[in-house]
């Protein structure tokens, strides 16, 4: 039987290379709030289907996945990020970015932990370089990947049964990275940076790990040659 792997932010950048990288070998419920944009992508892959929600709108992620009774594996690669000084970072900042990028995570996994348990299976969180070195201008982005990386270390303890994962890339050629260049008044080239595709295939390192080895943390950075600055 195929594995059941669900993905967040799966409708573009990481979380669709993840998806496509699982393809072969799982069977996919992709995450996220378009709903157009998941369908054209599940039609692209073989045993993928759409599962669209509002990360943030707690009960309507917990009706979406009430019927999912095995799972093998969760991936958190939705996230959110704004910049700016903590002079100028409004408290609203402070709590959307927390809310997407910490609080969806938690809730998400504590709804599937069920049915994670039953696959024993593995939590994989799509973090950053910044949730290991706050740089400047990216105070709330950071702290929220900073928490995210408490959650997996939380979790990982309290469930020895499942593998949890954090990957923490550097800077990522996706429409995220593009809005973080733009935010910076700088100018977005794409080949300065990591490939989504060279993300998802650390994770496909860590799932495809064998049974007794526990892949709990993979930092990935550009060559120093394409590399250019800190914030994925």
């Amino acid at each position: 039987m195929r594995p059941l792997a669900l993905i967040t932010g799966a409708s573009r950048g990481i979380g669709a290379a993840i998806a496509s990288a699982l393809a072969p070998s799982h069977n996919l419920l992709l995450g996220g709030r378009d709903d157009a944009l998941l369908r054209d992508r599940a039609a692209r892959l073989p045993h993928a289907r759409p599962l669209a929600a509002e990360l943030t709108d707690h009960a309507a992620m917990a009706a979406v996945v009430a019927g999912i009774e095995r799972l093998d594996l969760l991936v958190h690669s939705a996230g959110v990020a704004t910049l700016g000084p903590v002079a100028r970072t409004p408290a609203q900042v402070w709590r959307d970015t927390l809310e997407v990028n910490v609080i969806a995570v938690a809730e998400l996994t504590r709804l599937l932990l069920p049915a994670l348990r039953a696959a024993r299976g593995q939590v994989v969180l799509i973090n950053s370089s910044v949730g290991l070195d706050a740089y400047p201008n990216c105070g709330s982005y950071a702290a929220s990947k900073f928490a995210q990386r408490a959650f997996a270390d939380a979790l990982r303890a309290e469930e020895p049964a499942l593998r949890v994962t954090t990957v923490y890339p550097g800077r990522v050629a996706t429409d995220m990275q593009r809005s973080i260049r733009a935010q910076e008044g700088a100018e977005y080239v794409a080949e300065h940076y990591l490939r989504p595709e060279s993300v998802a295939a650390a994770v496909l390192t860590a799932v495809t790990a064998t049974q007794e080895a526990h892949v709990q943390d993979i930092s990935i950075r550009a060559v120093p040659a394409a590399s250019h600055g800190h914030l994925q």
